[in-house]
């Protein structure tokens, strides 16, 4: 989802993240960093739920740089997360029209077709993720978990083994392979990933997770869900 994005940008900036238009301002203040610092601060904007400053300063970004398919696509990944799914699509598509091999765009847009019941399309969307980066994890995860809806449990459980050779998100892959099993009925093996997501997923003092977090409370309610409830006994 995040491959050559602003999602994935590591680069430190300052916390001046006001929403800067001025192109003259930009290219006086911050030279040739300023697509970095726009970037930088659109990555804040969103991580913080402020996607109406998000999307302003990826706009600013398209506009000075009209065919840029990274700046289109995480355009479109902040109008999904604000809900705003139409403008998303739209900027998926366009970010493929300029880039027809961006994978992450290709894994962003099957999100949108999955949200939207759209199984099929999610499915051809995520094989071109793939196909176009074998090492992009969160499209074998997503389509494992949208094999996983459509009930074909086998072929899910393919897609988490093979999102696991890769050595990443390690918690979220044991997790959703242990929803699977669950669904599937096959309660010992989702205990066991169910256990082992846990020692990978952030606890409460890591804020900067705050996804993983979630997803932690999730597989423990799962979890729960599977163990037998221990109750005091009454002595006679």
């Amino acid at each position: 989802m995040n491959s050559k994005s602003f999602l994935a940008s590591g680069e430190q900036h300052n916390n001046r993240c006001q929403f800067v238009t001025n192109n003259t301002f930009l290219n006086k203040e911050l030279g040739a960093n300023g697509d970095s610092y726009l970037r930088s601060c659109a990555l804040r904007s969103a991580q913080q739920g402020n996607y109406t400053e998000a999307i302003a300063l990826l706009t600013e970004l398209i506009k000075r740089h009209p065919q840029n398919a990274v700046d289109y696509n995480n355009r479109g990944l902040v109008y999904f997360q604000s809900g705003k799914l139409n403008e998303a699509l739209s900027d998926y598509n366009k970010a493929l029209q300029f880039n027809p091999h961006l994978a992450s765009a290709y894994n962003n847009r099957a999100n949108y077709y999955a949200a939207c019941g759209e199984l099929t399309a999610a499915l051809a969307d995520y094989d071109c993720a793939i196909d176009f980066n074998p090492g992009h994890v969160r499209a074998w995860i997503n389509r494992g978990i949208t094999l996983r809806d459509l009930g074909q449990y086998d072929q899910a459980i393919e897609n988490f083994d093979n999102a696991l050779l890769f050595g990443q998100l390690e918690g979220h892959i044991w997790a959703e392979r242990g929803r699977t099993y669950h669904i599937w009925g096959e309660w010992n093996c989702a205990i066991a990933d169910y256990r082992r997501a846990l020692t990978k997923l952030p606890t409460p003092d890591v804020k900067a997770d705050v996804p993983g977090y979630r997803l932690r409370l999730q597989v423990e309610s799962w979890l729960h869900e599977l163990l037998p409830t221990r109750h005091d006994a009454d002595i006679a």
